[in-house]
């Protein structure tokens, strides 16, 4: 159980923890793929051999999730395609229930996201999860992801909190490293940020399938 009486911000990710990755798995799986294979008159095994190397190269650095950085890499316009399948953006079951139930305890309420701004936008746009933030903190903004150090810092100059009363909700072990080396006490993992795929065993920090178990008892 998370022990909210200890907790006066609550920051969550977004892809993965509030909204259904299968969305960006397939994006950047299968529809980016296609799509180059089309434009290069590639066959799809063939642009997906060629793109998963630069794909994996970029990982965990703020490129990785560049949607500028990736429309001129591949000649595509990648923002453009997300909202081609934006259909296929979902929220995650019981989000809206612990979003209530932290507002109703009062606690602050900070989405912060690796997001591009211009992905941001469509899923938010799509979804209406705004209106339950307090404040919406892209790493684009600082240059640097959630998994580098020092991106808590820049986030604390501008949304100022104390490490110990703070939880962090995030699918992602490296981001949620990162605030465990910046003294951010309460965290928690989503084993299950992908609904077409069975939840992973996680170790290392206390997880749950959904946010249906970090709700505050009745």
């Amino acid at each position: 159980m998370m022990p909210w009486e200890q907790i006066d911000s609550v920051f969550l990710d977004m892809d993965g923890t509030l909204l259904d990755l299968n969305f960006d798995n397939h994006f950047w799986q299968e529809f980016v793929p296609r799509r180059y294979s089309e434009s290069r008159g590639l066959p799809l095994e063939e642009a997906k051999r060629l793109l998963e190397p630069r794909f994996k190269a970029m990982e965990g650095r703020i490129e990785w999730y560049c949607l500028d950085y990736w429309s001129a890499a591949l000649e595509l316009d990648v923002a453009g395609l997300k909202t081609e399948i934006a259909g296929l953006i979902a929220v995650l079951p019981h989000v809206t229930d612990f979003l209530d139930a932290a507002r109703r305890r009062g606690k602050r309420l900070v989405l912060v996201t690796n997001a591009h701004p211009k992905a941001l936008g469509i899923k938010l746009e799509k979804t209406c999860l705004h209106e339950f933030f307090d404040a919406i903190v892209s790493s684009h903004a600082f240059g640097v992801p959630k998994e580098d150090d020092a991106f808590w810092g820049k986030l604390q100059a501008v949304e100022p909190f104390a490490p110990a009363r703070t939880a962090m909700i995030d699918d992602s072990l490296p981001v949620l490293r990162s605030a465990r080396r910046y003294g951010i006490r309460h965290l928690y993992a989503i084993r299950r940020p992908d609904s077409r795929q069975a939840p992973r065993v996680v170790d290392e920090f206390a997880a749950v399938d959904d946010l249906r178990g970090l709700l505050p008892r009745a």
